[in-house]
């Protein structure tokens, strides 16, 4: 496994295709940061698809809401319109690039709308910077975001099976 520096500012997601390790970057978006990290440690993430994956732009996840596949909501046709239970995010836009394994927040119309869904770019796509959160980037396992099924909405989807916070995974 790639050396994680920091085990509280690192996620551990184990997804159907296998395990992804992110770098959470605290220091460019804290709110965005620490919603993630909440909802990982609530288990909010666990069984929740991939929704919507687009070949040469990205993978996106955690509709908490009509996403997670042992829910009462699940609904595979209104995933990606839900979030979770709590209050939208402001949003926290920088200067980093959405490049190859970029995390960055999904959202509405509106900027401060990002709430829990998210996407890890599978190539650059810079066109996005200054416009989304960015608040990770993957160190380890973007083979295994590469092997994830393609779709728009997607056919039998891959999910993350569980999302930890590092510090909470005997190392």
């Amino acid at each position: 496994m790639a050396e994680i520096k920091d085990r509280e500012n690192a996620l551990i997601m184990e997804t159907t295709q296998g395990q992804v390790v992110i770098e959470l970057l605290p220091d460019l978006a804290p709110g965005h940061v620490n919603r993630i990290k909440e909802l990982a440690r609530e288990g909010a993430y666990d069984g929740v698809v991939f929704h919507r994956v687009i070949e040469g732009f990205m993978a996106q996840t955690g509709d908490v809401k009509f996403g997670k596949t042992d829910s009462k909501d699940f609904n595979p046709g209104r995933a990606g319109m839900g979030g979770s239970d709590k209050p939208d995010l402001k949003a926290e836009f920088s200067n980093v690039n959405h490049g190859r394994g970029t995390c960055s927040m999904a959202r509405a119309q509106n900027p401060n709308s990002a709430n829990s869904q998210f996407f890890i770019c599978f190539e650059d796509a810079s066109f996005l910077n200054r416009q989304y959160t960015v608040w990770g980037q993957v160190i380890e396992g973007m083979d295994n975001v590469d092997k994830i099924k393609r779709g728009e909405p997607v056919q039998n989807p891959d999910k993350i099976v569980s999302m930890k916070v590092a510090a909470d995974v005997a190392a």
